[in-house]
């Protein structure tokens, strides 16, 4: 992976970054998350302002179930003030899910669909995120979270920006269905990092480089 990071650097011109799923016209933008017991790998090309559509490849370890998708991201709403922006967008992917489980093995057509929105000024930030899936006839899931944050310093154009962050999680499917990770975002440039640990004692990993 940073082998291939590293090429990718080496060929596009890097500009600013915002963890959102639609970039401008042109932009190019890589994501690698990890939460829980899910894998997440996206990459997605923004013909314009309002759309992306790219690669989206996920492997859910407790379940063994990988599953590689197109998706597609919409912009359907933006709201741009003088200090603050919201926006709110509808995301769906369409793929195969390949399952190891006694009775479901092999791979099966599948999808997710889901809604997000987020809201921030230089130095509050909020964000909610929903997805159902539907892996076939080895059955549905549903599950959502949200953020808030906070800056301790406002930075300006080009410097290491930081932002401290509480995210909860409710996955239904688990016995433990909710989770709370205290965070640590940091981003300069074209580069995303953040790292939290839950109280369910998983590990949240996200690496984000927007081309």
């Amino acid at each position: 992976m940073k082998i291939i990071i590293l090429l990718i650097l080496t060929v596009f011109n890097i500009n600013g970054i915002h963890a959102r799923p639609v970039s401008y016209p042109g932009g190019w933008t890589v994501m690698q998350m990890n939460a829980m017991n899910r894998h997440q790998l996206h990459l997605h090309y923004s013909p314009t302002a309002k759309y992306s559509i790219g690669y989206k490849g996920e492997y859910w370890s407790d379940e063994k179930i990988r599953f590689n998708s197109i998706q597609y991201n919409r912009l359907i709403k933006r709201w741009n003030k003088p200090q603050e922006q919201a926006n709110f967008y509808w995301k769906a992917g369409l793929g195969t899910a390949k399952i190891v489980q006694p009775g479901f093995e092999g791979s099966h057509l599948s999808y997710f669909t889901g809604f997000a929105a987020d809201w921030e000024t230089r130095r509050y930030f909020t964000s909610y995120e929903n997805r159902y899936y539907n892996f076939n006839s080895y059955g549905n899931f549903f599950s959502q979270k949200a953020r808030i944050g906070i800056a301790p310093y406002i930075g300006d154009y080009g410097d290491l920006h930081t932002w401290l962050m509480l995210q909860v999680d409710h996955h239904p499917i688990y016995e433990q269905n909710f989770s709370i990770t205290p965070l640590l975002r940091l981003f300069k440039g074209a580069f995303m990092f953040e790292a939290g640990y839950s109280n369910q004692d998983d590990y949240l990993l996200n690496f984000i480089i927007r081309l």
